[in-house]
């Protein structure tokens, strides 16, 4: 019975703004902690209805690990404030905040896993919170709408162990290549980005994560992506782990042959079992 528990007990919500979407889902172990800490993004181009619903199998798989997972909402596009740089700063808050209650959380180090778009936000909240120059170059939308409680990267943690599945890294590629160019809407990053890379191209460079290297010695990261994702071609992967690995970053790229975009969310595929080995030897190890 005490086994079965983690995975029967509704999560905490928090908020970390006035907007509905500014809020997180904690699950938390049995014991009284402190627990080693997951944030998980879930993805959909940045735009609704896609929401954290996606990543709650992984929380609960994280939970029976002895992980505490939180997952993140946060504003996407057809909200006020959703797309860049609002969203970004949105789960930069969120992550920050983690410091500022009184949640049983070991912050010594801190788990980030995105899928697919949230790939991207992960690996751009990273990159804010080693200090390589994303936080500083976005203007602060968030600080007008979301309460970040105050905390500032000195609350977190030393080291961030970052997971992008199937996340968009290259925003300039994504923009080009069309991707999720539906019902007669522009290409998702074009829309997020509020125009093209010849029209926003200083906006392009701050948003995009590999452009955004190195991260720096503080970040370990793992890339995972299948060889037959059709939303989001690997090429997004393969080009931003050759950049990461040319300027010395800790970075490893996990191919999967025969994998599309969405096994990556079910916690008996090899790809997040390989996930979670890499949490376990980086968080815990």
């Amino acid at each position: 019975m005490s086994d079965a528990a983690p995975e029967t007990l509704e999560p905490l919500t928090v908020t970390y703004g006035a907007h509905p979407s500014q809020y997180f889902h904690v699950h938390l172990p049995q014991g009284p902690g402190p627990h080693p800490v997951v944030v998980l993004i879930h993805g959909g181009f940045w735009r609704l209805p896609y929401g954290l619903g996606l990543m709650r199998p992984l929380a609960e798989d994280l939970v029976r690990r002895g992980f505490a997972a939180v997952n993140v909402e946060y504003r996407r596009l057809g909200e006020k404030g959703g797309g860049w740089p609002g969203t970004c700063e949105d789960v930069l808050s969120a992550v920050r905040g983690l410091g500022t209650g009184p949640l049983p959380f070991d912050l010594r180090r801190i788990g980030i896993v995105g899928h697919s778009a949230g790939g991207h936000l992960a690996l751009w909240v990273a990159s804010a919170l080693a200090g390589q120059g994303a936080g500083r170059g976005a203007t602060s939308g968030a600080g007008a709408d979301a309460e970040s409680g105050g905390a500032g990267d000195e609350a977190l943690a030393s080291e961030y162990a970052i997971v992008s599945l199937a996340g968009v890294v290259d925003m300039r590629a994504a923009a080009n290549d069309r991707l999720d160019e539906e019902h007669g809407k522009p290409p998702a990053a074009v829309e997020f980005m509020g125009g093209t890379p010849l029209e926003r191209p200083d906006a392009y460079r701050l948003a995009a994560p590999i452009e955004l290297l190195p991260l720096g010695p503080t970040v370990t990261q793992l890339v995972v992506h299948g060889d037959e994702d059709n939303r989001v071609p690997i090429s997004q992967s393969i080009d931003y782990v050759r950049a990461a690995l040319a300027v010395d970053d800790r970075v490893e790229l996990a191919r999967f042959a025969s994998m599309g975009h969405f096994e990556v969310l079910e916690p008996d595929h090899e790809s997040w079992l390989a996930s979670v080995g890499f949490l376990t030897a980086t968080m815990l190890g």
